[in-house]
């Protein structure tokens, strides 16, 4: 059956670096549900909208979010170092250095999630969120532009298929 609307299909464990990718816009997608919540507090208070998006955005970071680190950090990062490759070392320090700091942002964001998701708060600290989405715009942005593509060429078609296959299992998804 052919697909009507002509959507593209979301990319699988078999294209790592599309998923990872991919990623990044639903990691997007959840920092412009926070800088609207941020906005919708200050106009309409915590109301059931304002909950059901902390939740969200709670759900997406402590699961996904962190697989995707995890993604990166114990398998991506590692096949890049191992190329040997100086612009490779350079982006993977950098990058780990920005984990730690997104890290420290989501710790402080969290107990204000966690607040607005269970009506205990009627505002978030704007500028904790802003720090937070600036951390992930930057990050974001530097991967996809320089770290992703230059994966393209280092690694080859087993380290990719090894890549996918340890995604898969770190979300429990059998081959």
């Amino acid at each position: 059956m052919s697909d009507p609307f002509n959507t593209p299909a979301a990319p699988g464990f078999d294209d790592p670096l599309e998923m990872l990718q991919a990623c990044h816009g639903r990691i997007t997608a959840q920092c412009d549900t926070l800088q609207r919540l941020v906005a919708h507090l200050q106009t309409h208070g915590n109301d059931e909208q304002a909950g059901q998006a902390a939740r969200a955005i709670l759900r997406y970071f402590d699961t996904a979010g962190q697989y995707h680190h995890q993604d990166e950090e114990q398998d991506l990062f590692p096949a890049l170092l191992a190329s040997g490759n100086p612009s490779a070392s350079e982006y993977v320090a950098r990058l780990l250095a920005e984990h730690k700091v997104m890290n420290a942002a989501w710790q402080a964001l969290r107990p204000l999630l966690i607040a607005i998701a269970e009506d205990n708060a009627n505002t978030l600290d704007a500028d904790v969120a802003a720090h937070f989405i600036d951390s992930y715009a930057r990050h974001i942005a530097f991967e996809n532009s320089l770290l992703l593509p230059l994966a393209t060429t280092l690694l080859d078609t087993q380290q990719l298929q090894l890549l996918g296959r340890c995604m898969a299992e770190r979300r429990g998804v059998a081959d």
